[in-house]
């Protein structure tokens, strides 16, 4: 199945990783999830203002932060738009765990969130 959603820019996302040091080996840090079901015929989502406005480290080897697409951390689906930042795969991580990470453990909010650029995409 397709996954609909948005790239981070590519030249942003080098800026991104300096201001937010991957704390894992593996690092993904470039994409956000609006639907992981989603069908070919679906449409792309539409453009979007984002921003980071938080993040999360369970200590554990997953490491991601929270976005705020047009203002709201709330997928469609009942979980929290993020980014999966970084993990340790050696661990057994996968990006898919982000969603529960934050679901459980919550996330620490920035004093001043970060825009970013982003671009619709299918992938």
């Amino acid at each position: 199945m397709p996954v609909t959603g948005w790239m981070l820019d590519r030249k942003e996302r080098e800026a991104l990783l300096e201001r937010f040091p991957p704390e894992w080996p593996d690092v993904i840090a470039d994409h956000i999830t609006l639907d992981a079901d989603a069908d070919l015929k679906d449409p792309l989502p539409e453009a979007e203002n984002a921003a980071i406005v938080g993040g999360i480290n369970d200590g554990e080897g997953l490491q991601a932060m929270v976005v705020a697409v047009d203002g709201s951390t709330d997928r469609p689906d009942g979980s929290t738009y993020h980014i999966t930042w970084s993990l340790d795969r050696r661990r057994g991580r996968k990006p898919v765990q982000s969603n529960e990470v934050i679901a459980t453990r919550g996330w620490r909010p920035l004093d001043d969130p970060v825009p970013i650029k982003i671009r619709p995409a299918r992938w």
